[in-house]
């Protein structure tokens, strides 16, 4: 497994005190969130039947999942049957070590990426890097976050947390002049900056949203253009994809298509909607010369055939993200550099040990809007719920925590016990002597005064 998703203990709650003090950041999550989330209920409001469709993705989706090393051998037959090449990685190393020796064999010395996630999960920059490779991200948001030397916080709208000023204080250190803090004026300089990356790279990076087992095609979606011109203008493609990310036939990809962009920014279809089938053909004049779809495991073979195994149906969307109540407060950093909010909180766990991001699973009020919001209906919040219970029964909670809950636990097994205790919070409440895991949460609460007499001791008439 990967130390590139793993969290330290105790890491969730000091970054996300540090962004719940920060004005600014709150103010730019408000807005980024609730704008995201009102598209999407906007665009599915125009949806006939779209709990009907919801079904549909998630039965496709589950069927793949079903016979998932079916549906991958006819997906490598189909791409290596139109000359590409597929190639299966178990870990992010083996991955990385994959797409550097191609592109080391290329000769490459310029990476072009577009905007992925599994990318992100393999730390594919930082290996190229070693290799002196020089990778540059061709999504507007991931290049001022790499020029930055950050994350991404959302999986969709990886830079919601920045503003205009700082974005033009790093385009100007990159420019050697001043860039006005405008829109158009920072658009126009990653224009001039990234237009040689488009042109002279030897080798295009991207992620993969879906891809089709029976045609070998690769469908990946965007706003800016970007990822076409890095899967076409390089002489090689390297296409990055989580082993799950597949769906039987073209058809099960409108399904998908038809939910993502809702989903995901409330357009009914992405500005740049790009399949791939192939790599360039005898007598065109598009295209890479050579198509390399690298796969990825990392911990998703272990969730095939346990009560986890609907996330392998998530289309990382990002709508999860956007409802969630700790996510708006806390942003993406407080999750790890990878996968954020809801569908984070599970699967980095899951791809990780419990032990490796113990305080995901409690990075939730369990509100269930994340289910609600889910366009393949992944039962997002029972899940954490499942991931709690795994961490008692694993031994992973803190042991003060389990020691209390034990005590708790054999206090109130009796009617001695429970009057005691029940007898003792009412006589220290009006002290605010709250102890032990309950102190935190109640300093944010007004908790309602006890009652003077037990239900159970007032007389029965």
């Amino acid at each position: 497994m990967s130390s590139k998703l793993s969290q330290e203990p105790g890491s969730f709650r000091v970054i996300a005190r540090g962004k719940l003090g920060d004005a600014r950041i709150q103010g730019a999550l408000d807005l980024s969130v609730t704008r995201l989330r009102d598209l999407r209920l906007d665009a599915w409001s125009g949806l006939e039947d779209v709990e009907g469709l919801r079904e549909r993705a998630h039965e496709l989706r589950m069927r793949v999942v079903d016979d998932l090393e079916g549906y991958l051998g006819q997906f490598q037959r189909s791409v290596e049957g139109l000359g590409g090449h597929v190639h299966r990685a178990r870990t992010p190393e083996e991955a990385s070590a994959l797409i550097v020796a191609i592109c080391e064999r290329r000769g490459a010395k310029l990476v072009a990426k577009s905007k992925s996630m599994a990318t992100e999960e393999i730390g594919l920059n930082g290996a190229l890097e070693a290799a002196g490779i020089r990778p540059v991200e061709t999504d507007l948001g991931e290049y001022i976050l790499q020029l930055g030397g950050e994350h991404p916080v959302h999986i969709i709208a990886p830079a919601i947390e920045k503003t205009r000023e700082q974005v033009a204080e790093l385009f100007s250190a990159i420019e050697g002049r001043e860039v006005p803090a405008e829109l158009e004026a920072l658009t126009a300089s990653a224009r001039r900056q990234l237009r040689e990356v488009f042109l002279t790279a030897d080798v295009g990076v991207t992620g993969c949203n879906m891809a089709v087992a029976e045609t070998g095609t690769v469908a990946f979606v965007s706003n800016e253009g970007n990822a076409r011109l890095v899967s076409s203008l390089p002489p090689c493609h390297v296409v990055v994809m989580g082993m799950e990310r597949l769906v039987p036939t073209l058809d099960d990809l409108s399904v998908i298509l038809r939910l993502l962009a809702r989903s995901a920014t409330g357009q009914k279809l992405t500005s740049y909607t790009t399949l791939i089938t192939g790599p360039r053909r005898e007598g065109e004049t598009d295209g890479p010369e050579e198509l390399h779809v690298v796969i990825i495991d990392n911990g998703r073979t272990n969730l095939l055939h346990g009560r986890y195994r609907e996330m392998l149906a998530c289309i990382r969307c990002g709508a999860c993200l956007n409802v969630c109540p700790v996510f708006r407060k806390t942003g993406g950093a407080a999750y790890g550099p990878v996968y954020s909010g809801p569908m984070g909180a599970v699967l980095v766990p899951l791809y990780v040990g419990l032990g490796n991001a113990p305080d995901l699973p409690h990075a939730s009020s369990l509100c269930g809007a994340c289910t609600e919001a889910c366009p393949v209906k992944i039962p997002l919040h029972e899940l954490l719920l499942d991931l709690r219970r795994d961490m008692v029964d694993q031994g992973v909670s803190p042991r003060w925590e389990r020691a209390a809950f034990t005590l708790w636990s054999l206090a109130w097994s009796t009617p001695l016990g429970y009057r005691l205790t029940t007898t003792l919070a009412r006589l220290a409440q009006p002290l605010g002597a709250v102890v032990g895991p309950g102190r935190l949460w109640a300093a944010g609460r007004g908790l309602p005064a006890f009652a003077r007499r037990r239900y159970r001791d007032r007389p029965r008439g």
